[in-house]
């Protein structure tokens, strides 16, 4: 058992920012204890929105997110490195949204978590590392009412479809939509082509997208808002899509880039 100036200790720590990881090294305190404390913590401040920013999809009638551009690139994350889980008790409703995130990549923490925040403001945000990875992750009640896309097994084992509402902000902002899912399941590189000539071998560098995703469903999202956008694409194999023709790679640059 801990006493209760280590507990405060452990939280002070856990609200200047640190990881549970961290406050466990510097106070010897469990990481399974601190979750613990934390958990309970946030219960008592009520960060779970009872009181503060009312879920939009509860509401009567129901409203769309707000923002709603910052939605459509939250969704593009969940739907490739992101689950909801619950926490703790079930009979309290609590769910997770944790979205998985490469270290090499600590921009991309950084705009996942303003995502979380901007969605869900009174709701704390979470950075755990993980082997090769930071697990951006935040609780509340209404993760499920904002992602009904959220269900037992694997994504790509179940069928995944929008909502109406959802359609309606990812026909409006394809381009969120598209960033979301080439900062969690695509990539920027330049790709180089050797084509055999009379007088030699010469070789071509170009750059061009990535996308890979096991689920049909979700490929046919990230296809569907480029043929909004007017991008064209190439379906690589079962399940890669790829952007490579100049003015197409030069659109997707506009408002994707590299992940950094």
């Amino acid at each position: 058992m801990y006493d209760i100036t280590v507990r405060k200790r452990a939280l002070a720590l856990l609200g200047q920012g640190l990881t549970v990881s961290e406050v466990s090294r510097r106070t010897g305190v469990s990481r399974y204890a601190i979750r613990e404390w934390s958990l309970r913590a946030d219960q008592n401040r009520d960060l779970y929105a009872k009181h503060g920013t009312p879920c939009p999809r509860c509401a009567e009638p129901p409203r769309l997110p707000d923002p709603e551009g910052t939605y459509a690139y939250l969704l593009g994350l969940y739907l490739g490195d992101g689950y909801i889980s619950p926490v703790g008790d079930r009979r309290k409703n609590v769910w997770s949204l944790r979205i998985v995130c490469a270290d090499a990549w600590p921009g991309l923490v950084e705009q996942c978590s303003a995502a979380l925040i901007a969605i869900r403001p009174d709701n704390k945000v979470r950075l755990i590392p993980r082997v090769g990875c930071v697990e951006v992750n935040s609780y509340s009640k209404h993760w499920p009412c904002l992602f009904p896309q959220h269900g037992p097994g694997k994504k790509h084992e179940r069928k995944i479809e929008l909502a109406p509402w959802q359609r309606e902000i990812v026909d409006e902002f394809a381009m969120d939509l598209v960033r979301g899912l080439l900062h969690s399941d695509g990539s920027r590189f330049v790709n180089r082509v050797r084509r055999p000539l009379k007088g030699g071998e010469r070789w071509y560098e170009y750059p061009r997208y990535n996308f890979t995703n096991v689920s049909l469903d979700i490929q046919r999202l990230f296809t569907d808002a480029l043929d909004r956008l007017g991008i064209a694409w190439t379906q690589m194999n079962r399940k890669n899509i790829s952007v490579a023709r100049r003015e197409a790679v030069a659109r997707l640059d506009e408002f994707v880039g590299p992940k950094y």
